[in-house]
C-alpha cells in the first residue's frame, strides 16, 4: 500500500496549512502550493486548500527577502490542522522554538500528518517527530544533518513519505513530491496535466538522485575517472588511498594521475582533499561540532594540520570560517570554544610525508 501524504475526509478538499519558518526558501514553498493551485484549475475542482501560519501570525521573510503574510498563528489552532507542511531554507539548522516544537508535537499525536520542504527535517527532528521515520532534505544538508542526528533513518532520495511523516530535499522537489502525491489521489493523467502546465517534462520518483550525475556536474564522461571520483564522493571521512582507487576502478595508479591531469588539470591527492575540506566547510558552518570532530569527520587525524589544509585553500582558518559573516549566533559561539590542537600526525597516502595542501 503506497502512504499518502496528505489525509482528508473523503468528498472533501484536501487542507493544509504550510508554517513559514524565517528565511525559508521561496522556490520550494510555491513548488508546493503552485502544483496545488494547478489542480484545482486543470480538474475545474476545489482538490486542495491551504492557509499560511507562522509563529505569530505575521508575515515571514523568505532567503530572498521578499515577506509572505501568513493568516494565522499556530496558537491559534483550538485543533489541529490535518496536514501540516513546515517551509524553511537557510539556517534551519540552527532553528529552536521549543513553543514551535510543542505545538508541532501536540498536532503529531492528534493525528496531524506532518512534512517539511527543504532543511526543513531539521525542525521536525528537533521537535522529536522524525524518530522511526525515514527522511531526507537538501543534499547540501545531509553531511550535517547526519553528525548531528546520527540515529535517524536518513536517505538522500528526492523525497520521502512515510507514513504521517514526509520530507524532500530543495529546489523543485516539492514539486515532484506533490505530483506524485496528485497521481496517487487523482491518478496520472492529471498529475501530467499538471506538471505540462509548468513545463515540468518528466515527473521523477522519490528515488531518483538530487544532484546532477557527475557527468553533467563535472562535463566529463571517461568512465573509470567518473568511478574514481564517486569513490572519493562516498568515502571523505576514512580517505582510501591512490591504490586502493585505482584498483576499485581498474586502473593502475599511473593511469589515475594521468587521467586527473588530462580532464581536471589536478591530481588525485588534490582533488580528493578539495573534497574533504568541502565537506569540513560546510560542517563548520552548519553545526556546532568542534573543530577536532570536524576534522575527523573530514578525514584528517590532526587538528592543527586541517587548519593548515583549510587556510591554504580557503584563506581563512576553521576558527576563522566561524566568526564569518552569515553564520548564526549558535554555531559563531561554538567557534570561540574550538581547539585546533594536534591530534597527531597528518600522512600523505603512501610517502609518509605530511599532505602537501
Amino acid at each position: 500500500m503506497v502512504d499518502r501524504m496528505f489525509k482528508n475526509k473523503s468528498g472533501e478538499p484536501v487542507r493544509l496549512t504550510l508554517v513559514l519558518i524565517p528565511s525559508f526558501s521561496m522556490i520550494a514553498f510555491t513548488s508546493v502550493v503552485e502544483p496545488l493551485r494547478l489542480a484545482n484549475y486543470v480538474s475545474g475542482k476545489t482538490l486542495y486548500e491551504w492557509e499560511i501560519a507562522s509563529r505569530d501570525g505575521e508575515a515571514v521573510q523568505a532567503s530572498n527577502g521578499i515577506p509572505i503574510g501568513a493568516t494565522r498563528s499556530v496558537a491559534d489552532y483550538e485543533r489541529a490542522p490535518p496536514n501540516v507542511i513546515l517551509c524553511s531554507g537557510i539556517d534551519a539548522h540552527v532553528y529552536k522554538d521549543n513553543a514551535v516544537f510543542g505545538w508541532l508535537r501536540r498536532w503529531a499525536r492528534e493525528g496531524s500528518h506532518i512534512g517539511a520542504i527543504c532543511t526543513g527535517a531539521h525542525v521536525l527532528a528537533h521537535a522529536g517527530l522524525l524518530n522511526g521515520y525515514r527522511c531526507t532534505l537538501h543534499w547540501e544538508n545531509l553531511d550535517s544533518f547526519l553528525e548531528e542526528f546520527p540515529d535517524l533513518d536518513v536517505r538522500a532520495e528526492l523525497f520521502e513519505i512515510d507514513r504521517d511523516r514526509f520530507t524532500c530535499a530543495g529546489g523543485v522537489a516539492a514539486l515532484d513530491m506533490v505530483l506524485s502525491e496528485i497521481a496517487t489521489a487523482h491518478g496520472p493523467d492529471l498529475a501530467a496535466a499538471v506538471s505540462e502546465q509548468f513545463m515540468h517534462e518528466r515527473m521523477r520518483e522519490g528515488s531518483d538522485d538530487q544532484r546532477l550525475p557527475l557527468q553533467a556536474r563535472l562535463r566529463i564522461s571517461h568512465p573509470k575517472l567518473i568511478r574514481a571520483i564517486a569513490e572519493m564522493e562516498k568515502n571523505t571521512e576514512e580517505a582510501l588511498s591512490r591504490d586502493e582507487i585505482a584498483e576499485r576502478v581498474g586502473l593502475s595508479r599511473r593511469q589515475l594521475e594521468r587521467l586527473f591531469r588530462r580532464y581536471l588539470n589536478t591530481s588525485p591527492a588534490r582533488y580528493y582533499l578539495k573534497l574533504r575540506l568541502n565537506r569540513a566547510r560546510t560542517l563548520l558552518t552548519q553545526t556546532t561540532m568542534p573543530v577536532t570532530e570536524v576534522a575527523f569527520a573530514s578525514g584528517f587525524t590532526s587538528a592543527s594540520h586541517f587548519s593548515k589544509c583549510y587556510r591554504d585553500m580557503f584563506g581563512r582558518t576553521p576558527r576563522a570560517e566561524r566568526r564569518g559573516p552569515g553564520v548564526s549566533p549558535e554555531v559563531r559561539a561554538a567557534g570561540e570554544a574550538d581547539d585546533e590542537g594536534d591530534l597527531g600526525e597528518e600522512v600523505d597516502w603512501e610517502s609518509g610525508e605530511e599532505l602537501d595542501a
